[in-house]
């Protein structure tokens, strides 16, 4: 075997190696990304029925609340921005730090400064690389979140503002996130999540304007007072599964892509190889004749 077929062998076997890692992770995003998608399926009629009941309550109890109420010169605005904690999943991270800066700098130019709250190692790896403070983040769960972990995000964010920018909070909160659509798209979107601007869920056209008619027992700011929290909780939680399928299924993309890039390689390696191999042999026969000519000669 000469010099530039062993290189090209050599090169082919790593490449195989590479392609058992990328199908292995592949297959494991693909199985992991079923779950995410059933609970997401699964927690979704429960947040879009507690916002139905927000937006009933603080449309017909007529009760000044602070979370409902706009401030009336917002100085700061939190924004939690939603990545993973791991790579090897395309552009998902990129792409939500891409639209948090663009709305860095929408909220900005609004005279409003930006504190950041930031989930997955992704954010925090950008954010430290370029120096930038940010209030608090949290890792570890970003492809399998847990309600525990949504609610103490939402009780950080509930507790700072309703202390506000004078006693150190923030005026107003966003959100930015991945919307999983299905396997094939995945949206980045902007949710203001606080003061809170009821944002109906998709609902058929024929159930939008029905509201049920509530009694409030006991009152109305009590009711508010224990719906609130609630459904903050219960937004943040629902959009953390969102994010963790989308990462789920830009991963199994990446890594499929992957492995078929890894397949196109290992082909070209091995043409390349018997190409270098029959010009050996060429080449050999070609001196055979020449030295068996030489000898007829002489």
């Amino acid at each position: 075997m000469g010099a530039q077929q062993r290189e090209y062998k050599q090169r082919s076997d790593s490449i195989k190696s590479m392609k058992k890692i990328t199908r292995a992770m592949e297959l494991i995003a693909a199985s992991r990304v079923i779950k995410a998608r059933q609970r997401v399926t699964e927690t979704t009629p429960y947040a879009e029925a507690i916002t139905r009941a927000v937006s009933a309550v603080a449309t017909f109890s007529n009760v000044d609340h602070p979370l409902t109420t706009e401030r009336e010169e917002p100085t700061k605005a939190g924004v939690l921005i939603v990545t993973s904690d791991r790579g090897l999943a395309g552009a998902y991270s990129n792409n939500v730090l891409k639209r948090s800066e663009q709305l860095r700098e929408y909220l900005e130019g609004e005279g409003r400064e930006v504190v950041p709250y930031l989930t997955g190692r992704k954010a925090e790896g950008f954010y430290s690389f370029r120096r930038r403070e940010f209030a608090d983040s949290w890792t570890g769960f970003s492809d399998a979140p847990t309600f525990e972990v949504a609610r103490e995000i939402s009780e950080r964010l509930v507790k700072d503002f309703v202390a506000g920018s004078d006693d150190g909070g923030v005026d107003e909160l966003h959100i930015v996130s991945t919307r999983f659509v299905n396997m094939v798209t995945q949206e980045v979107e902007v949710v203001r999540l606080l003061p809170l601007k009821v944002v109906e869920a998709d609902l058929p056209e024929a159930t939008e304007d029905l509201y049920p008619l509530y009694e409030f027992e006991p009152s109305g700011p009590e009711a508010l007072d224990t719906l609130l929290p609630q459904y903050v909780t219960a937004r943040i939680f629902n959009l953390l599964l969102q994010a963790a399928a989308s990462e789920l299924a830009a991963r199994q993309r990446a890594m499929k892509s992957a492995t078929d890039n890894a397949e196109e390689l290992i082909k070209t390696y091995t043409r390349l190889a018997n190409q270098a191999r029959q010009a050996e042999i060429t080449q050999e026969i070609s001196e055979i004749v020449g030295g068996a000519a030489a000898l007829a000669d002489s």
